[in-house]
């Protein structure tokens, strides 16, 4: 066979996984959607559970993974975009620096009920904060971080020398120049990871599930050292666990469409974001 020949085998190849892994996805979202758009309602969006968690709605878990998302938001992004830069910008080339690079990557791919873990001993007794929404937070912001140390080191790279060089010839300090030459051109790179990364951690439930998460409270949370419901537990308790499960499946699969719709919609914000900040770069 000739190199051409192996070329078009191998892009066929290439095609044929990329069309049977599309078709896997339609069709695990297509009956998501099939069977949860027929539970969505007002009522559902707007209502706590009740009789068990066998009608009602999915208030009280929409508004503590919107806030529990906010919570990793505030202690992850600001820590996770400043070592990346000190990391990238500032950090001398050494074996200590390769090290922690390397730990970084390993606790990106650590499995999450391992943070949850963690949490427990850490923020729930060691700090005293309990089953809560701040435990769950830092908990879900320790499992978001090496995701935003790495997507904003990576952007911060692929930002040309030229533009850093420049401004320090101009008279800049290396913070002048950092702030105007080179974060305005990683920005699209880092908002993507940020956004990505939070959208991982709203839909994990592993760290959660010993730091705060309940399994069913009628009300929302009234401070940040609340117990809280989330959806990913609430579809796990609704899928799995609960005593009516042939009853409540149809509210499980609009739990389940919504998860997904806030899940597409934070990775259609980072996509948006993203075209907008490249365009305003170019400009």
């Amino acid at each position: 066979m000739t190199s051409r020949g192996r070329e078009l085998a191998g892009f066929t190849l290439l095609r044929i996984a990329a069309l049977f892994v599309l078709l896997i996805l339609v069709v695990i979202l297509g009956d998501i959607i099939i069977k949860g758009t027929g539970a969505i309602s007002w009522e559902f969006l707007t209502t706590a559970p009740k009789n068990g968690m066998t009608e009602g709605g999915i208030l009280p878990a929409i508004i503590g993974t919107f806030f529990v998302t906010l919570i990793t938001a505030v202690l992850a992004v600001p820590l996770g975009i400043f070592a990346a830069i000190y990391l990238n910008e500032y950090a001398v080339k050494t074996k200590m620096t390769r090290l922690i690079r390397l730990s970084i990557r390993n606790l990106a791919g650590v499995p999450s009920i391992v943070f949850g873990l963690f949490g427990v001993a850490l923020f729930v007794r060691l700090f005293g904060l309990g089953t809560s929404l701040m435990a769950a937070g830092m908990t879900l912001g320790l499992l978001t971080l090496p995701v935003i140390i790495t997507a904003s080191e990576e952007a911060l790279k692929t930002v040309p020398n030229a533009y850093r060089d420049g401004a320090l010839a101009l008279g800049a300090t290396k913070w002048q120049a950092i702030k105007t030459n080179v974060l305005p051109l990683a920005i699209p790179g880092i908002l993507t990871g940020v956004i990505l990364g939070l959208a991982r951690a709203a839909g994990e439930t592993a760290p959660i599930l010993f730091t705060g998460v309940a399994f069913y409270l009628p009300f929302l949370p009234d401070s940040v050292y609340s117990q809280f419901m989330a959806l990913p537990y609430h579809l796990y308790i609704m899928a799995t666990q609960h005593h009516a499960i042939e009853q409540v499946r149809p509210l499980a699969y609009g739990t389940a469409l919504v998860l997904i719709i806030l899940v597409f919609s934070m990775n259609l914000i980072a996509v948006i974001l993203r075209s907008y900040f490249r365009r305003k770069a170019v400009r």
